[in-house]
């Protein structure tokens, strides 16, 4: 059964002990009354009623500032105290301290196959808080063992989810999308602690890096498809200034190219434009042909 919080107001501590010294002192008074008095009965109803209440100064507990304890009497859930403050409530509760503050977790570098097979590195910061103190109490072991734990689990399976790089442009990568792969990955890690009574707060990849066996061949991927790339923008701007110079010759009739000639100056052009380095003139002082 999937127990939840239930919020219970403990009275003021200070309040109390004032109260229970009141009741302390008086019980004192009646043995010492039926001591001096030499009354049997008398002394032992002291003794009786100071009892209880000498067991009622283990009732007090406190309660910090964005921290919850929550009750049990004899194994069963009582409620959980959020008030902060010093407060007392029944001496036979069992107080267990939960910390509702935000926390952080790191994973440490896992190594997985991305969606490809290829083999990486990957960790996560994961921004974590308790929400429900009973069901990260009662409904799971160790609650901060099991973040940890079901957050890496995640992790794995976020990575063998992508691909690493992209190679189509509306394919979502680790690397290329990291705010998609943020939202999925908290989706995935909330979706595993919700059962603990924790809420994601955030969720990031903190380290991702092609495994050290693959990381200079995949280098070397990554930078000819990045000439390649460029290549292609240069030829794309080459032909279209191409195009340019030979419709405003022809509009402007500053001089008229046959088909020959044309091909010797779109020629001439694109070795100027895509070529690597400078382009050497040769003056020509002859005919063309």
């Amino acid at each position: 059964m999937m127990l939840t919080e239930k919020e219970i107001k403990a009275p003021n501590g200070i309040m109390f002990i004032f109260i229970l010294l009141a009741l302390q002192l008086a019980t004192f008074a009646v043995v010492f009354n039926g001591i001096s008095n030499q009354s049997g009965m008398q002394t032992a109803i002291g003794l009786v009623l100071a009892v209880p209440v000498f067991i009622c100064w283990f009732g007090f507990f406190m309660v910090n500032p964005k921290e919850a304890r929550v009750l049990q009497l004899f194994g069963k859930y009582a409620g959980t105290v959020h008030l902060p403050g010093l407060r007392w409530a029944n001496p036979f509760y069992s107080k267990s301290r939960v910390s509702m503050r935000v926390r952080n977790f790191e994973s440490g570098k896992l190594k997985v196959n991305d969606n490809n097979g290829n083999p990486i590195e990957i960790a996560a910061v994961i921004v974590w808080e308790v929400v429900d103190s009973a069901e990260a109490v009662f409904n799971v072991d160790d609650y901060e063992d099991f973040v940890s734990i079901q957050s890496e689990s995640a992790l794995r399976n976020l990575a063998t989810s992508y691909a690493y790089d992209h190679h189509d442009n509306d394919e979502i990568s680790l690397r290329s999308h990291p705010n998609e792969i943020s939202k999925a990955l908290k989706s995935e890690v909330q979706e595993r602690l919700a059962k603990a009574g924790v809420n994601v707060i955030e969720a990031r990849i903190s380290h991702l890096a092609y495994a050290p066996e693959i990381a200079n061949a995949m280098l070397r991927r990554q930078q000819a498809m990045a000439i390649i790339a460029a290549r292609q923008k240069v030829v794309e701007g080459a032909v279209g200034m191409v195009e340019m110079a030979l419709t405003q010759l022809s509009e402007r009739e500053i001089v008229d190219l046959d088909s020959e000639r044309k091909a010797a100056m779109v020629s001439n052009l694109l070795v100027v434009l895509c070529s690597d380095e400078a382009a050497q003139p040769v003056i020509n002082s002859g005919s063309l042909y």
